[in-house]
């Protein structure tokens, strides 16, 4: 059940994985790990940010029906609860049953349609599972995973700022926002798929740790993007044949094996801190609403995961088309905001205390603090 039509256009979202930033990559590569208490700090800066922007967008007639709120899925660990407890910020969950599992992030997708934006913290995979139960949504994804090409290690506090900007009406969506590739998998006699980053067919036989770092196993892999400053099968990709997200159309890796020989050979990044050789037979671009074909037996990986697996003569078919999240860039934002004039607090909706300032003892001067290099760490 999607948000109410009148309320959600001033709704924003938060949906924080607790399970991100914690897989089996840790063990097998050098990935960092990003525990619970660090995205609930994350999250006290988004609040942070969407309660500045709410303060400056009021005048004295605004009343509670023109405020920005804010509605969460919540989660076993509390994180955006015990952040906006400690805020004193106000936010509402979502009345989703938390499972611990993907379905968590879809439903709290379905949920939301309809709302200004929406703050991800997770990686590939948790936006992944935003899209399949809201493909189009507008979504600031901030990265607390491994590997991860879709969402971004960017200021939660500017984050905030920004959704907030978009929810209150202070910047137009279209303005700061690009429409993100998705790999649309379909499946012989089997329920549809996605990938917002890549859709990989492995020999492995099984699902297991589900994450893929073993490119002896690796056949073909179809990408929205190629990135050679990435880490993972973006950045094997980039090595072979980059393609920024913004262009249309997308990069096909086919893997040697017995009966397709190598043309090359690729010292890679397959994971944090981990390189490999992985042996490329062919690479070429790929158009978007061109259909890449494959046939079983394989196991199907989508954005790092192993998902689905192919029988012996099944077939799937990959297709990519620009129809995904409204990605906003929250430095677009911002900078849309300031030079509009969006980020000034009306005078009017000062009180003097705060128009004057803190109280000065007698002969005292105004300080102005000496810039530091200190990161307060």
């Amino acid at each position: 059940m999607s948000l109410p039509q009148q309320a959600a256009t001033r709704v924003v979202g938060i949906v924080a994985n607790p399970a991100s930033g914690k897989d089996v990559r840790r063990l097998t590569a050098r990935a960092s790990v990003f525990d619970n208490q660090e995205k609930a700090a994350i999250v006290r800066r988004c609040l942070a940010g969407i309660a500045a922007q709410r303060r400056r967008g009021q005048t004295s007639q605004e009343d509670s029906r023109t405020a920005v709120l804010v509605r969460y899925l919540p989660d076993s660990h509390n994180i955006v609860a015990s952040a906006a407890e400690e805020t004193g910020i106000a936010a509402t969950p979502l009345d989703i049953e938390a499972s611990g599992t993907a379905a968590d992030t879809r439903a709290a997708a379905e949920a939301l349609k309809g709302a200004a934006t929406v703050i991800t913290l997770g990686g590939d995979g948790t936006n992944r599972a935003f899209a399949q139960g809201w493909l189009d949504a507008p979504l600031i994804p901030l990265s607390t995973g491994t590997n991860n090409a879709f969402p971004h290690m960017q200021e939660a506090t500017a984050a905030g700022v920004a959704a907030g900007l978009v929810a209150s009406g202070g910047v137009p969506l279209a303005a700061v926002s690009e429409r993100a590739k998705v790999i649309h998998v379909a499946i012989e006699a089997e329920p549809d798929d996605l990938a917002l980053i890549d859709a990989v067919a492995t020999t492995d036989r099984f699902l297991g740790a589900r994450a893929i770092v073993d490119p002896r196993t690796w056949i073909m892999a179809v990408l929205t993007r190629a990135d050679p400053a990435a880490v993972g099968m973006t950045g094997v990709a980039g090595f072979a044949l980059p393609l920024a997200a913004s262009c249309d159309g997308g990069v096909l890796i086919e893997f040697a094996a017995d009966e397709r020989p190598a043309t090359r050979v690729l010292h890679a990044p397959v994971a944090p801190g981990h390189f490999a050789d992985v042996a490329v037979a062919a690479t070429r671009n790929v158009a978007l609403n061109a259909p890449v074909h494959l046939q079983g037996p394989a196991t199907l990986a989508f954005d790092g995961e192993r998902e689905r697996t192919l029988k012996p003569g099944q077939r799937a078919t990959f297709t990519m088309r620009r129809d995904g999240p409204h990605v906003i860039s929250v430095r677009r934002a911002l900078a849309h905001a300031a030079r509009a004039g969006r980020l000034s607090v009306e005078r009017g909706a000062l009180s003097a205390g705060e128009r004057e300032g803190p109280p000065l003892a007698r002969g005292a001067r105004p300080a102005h603090p000496t810039p530091s290099n200190s990161t307060g760490d």
